[in-house]
């Protein structure tokens, strides 16, 4: 399979400075499991090598990178350990949300540390109601990786007025201040990623501090005046889908690794004590995985790569393209999952015992595919449109 830790942009440190950490990552990767949360060690080491910084705004010290570099970085730490790609995907794409908000919730958050970290739930499972300045939430939000690692949190919410008419899909910005973790996490795939629920009673969010899905979709931003660059110009539903994809591909990535190590010394007693790396149809599934994770990898980095180009020349993106990289974002997740599922079904019996890489690899990806987001249907159904010339709405792109 293709090198894929060799990126060669403009943040080649922090790509070597993550490669780094794996060896301690993936001997955390028990440990994450177990307790149901990433080591706060593994947090702080990612925070030392520059990671979540890669998509935050220069305006706040942070790096302002191209994406391809941050996906980049998310891969190789999913595989060495699935929850701890999955948290720092996740929260570090935050970063590049918040730069799109209103500048005085950029200053509220990162004024005193640009380090600030926050967590998400974007559902629209609580209460929004208008109130005078801002909007009154309620309400309990589930699946907030990483939420024990943040102190600011994302919800996304519809905004009623005093009728309880829906009149605007927002995300809200909170300090943990203003709500709860319920520790609720207990799952049979991404254990580690404490992804729990954020319960919030009558909090109030004043207006600065929330972002219209609607300016969100037209690529028209409040935070966009005090981050002008390009970055800041691709689509919300690019940035974020394959910010959830991406984990996928690095623990199909991982279990990669970890099958092709275990087959070089499997005797097979099955066929008489055949060594398991000279079982002629063994490697054709290899290939087959290998084969399924590069074009995954391939697409995504041609998609980020189009889209930065047309940002950087001030161009309006082609619907095409954004349907596109939809389309490729959720094929991905399922070519990796198919990788994953071969390698598991090549490995063995002695792949179920607890604790061995490949297992957790394959729980940890099945896990991520139930994400909203990796929903195929809707996805492709959105490109069949296109193709058709049929309206797509901007609102299911995101």
């Amino acid at each position: 399979m293709g090198e894929f830790g060799t990126y060669a942009g403009p943040e080649p440190a922090v790509v070597a400075a993550v490669s780094d950490l794996l060896p301690a990552l993936r001997q955390r990767a028990q440990e994450a499991e177990d307790n149901r949360v990433v080591p706060a060690e593994s947090v702080k080491a990612l925070a030392e090598t520059g990671f979540f910084r890669l998509l935050q705004p220069a305006s706040y010290g942070g790096l302002e990178a191209d994406p391809i570099a941050f996906y980049t970085c998310v891969r190789l730490i999913a595989s060495a350990c699935g929850s701890t790609g999955w948290v720092a995907s996740v929260l570090g794409v935050h970063p590049w949300q918040l730069a799109l908000f209103p500048e005085r919730a950029q200053q509220d958050v990162w004024g005193a540390d640009a380090g600030t970290r926050m967590s998400s739930s974007y559902a629209p499972t609580g209460r929004a109601r208008l109130a005078d300045g801002g909007c009154r939430l309620d309400g309990r939000w589930s699946f907030s990786s990483g939420c024990d690692h943040a102190s600011w949190v994302l919800l996304g919410a519809i905004v009623a007025d005093g009728d309880g008419k829906p009149v605007d899909f927002r995300t809200f910005l909170l300090p943990a201040s203003d709500y709860a973790i319920d520790d609720v996490w207990d799952t049979v795939g991404l254990r580690g990623t404490g992804s729990n629920d954020i319960v919030v009673d009558g909090a109030f969010v004043p207006g600065y501090r929330s972002l219209s899905f609607a300016d969100v979709t037209r690529l028209v931003c409040p935070g966009q005046e005090r981050n002008p660059g390009p970055l800041y110009k691709i689509p919300y539903g690019s940035v974020f889908s394959n910010a959830i994809t991406t984990p996928v591909i690095g623990m199909a990535t991982g279990a990669y690794d970890a099958h092709v190590a275990y087959q070089r010394e499997r005797v097979r007693a099955s066929y008489v004590g055949q060594q398991a790396a000279e079982d002629p149809f063994s490697q054709v599934r290899i290939a087959e995985a290998a084969g399924l994770i590069d074009s995954a990898w391939a697409a995504l980095e041609r998609n980020m790569s189009e889209l930065m180009r047309y940002a950087r020349a001030g161009e309006k993106l082609p619907l095409p393209l954004r349907l596109r990289v939809r389309r490729d974002q959720v094929t991905g997740t399922g070519q990796a999952i198919r990788a994953v599922d071969l390698l598991f079904e090549n490995s063995g019996g002695r792949a179920l015992k607890a604790g061995t890489p490949i297992q957790r690899f394959w729980r940890d990806a099945h896990a991520g595919r139930v994400h909203a987001v990796n929903d195929p249907e809707r996805a492709l159904s959105m490109f069949g449109r296109g193709e058709f010339g049929h309206d797509v709405p901007a609102d299911a792109m995101v």
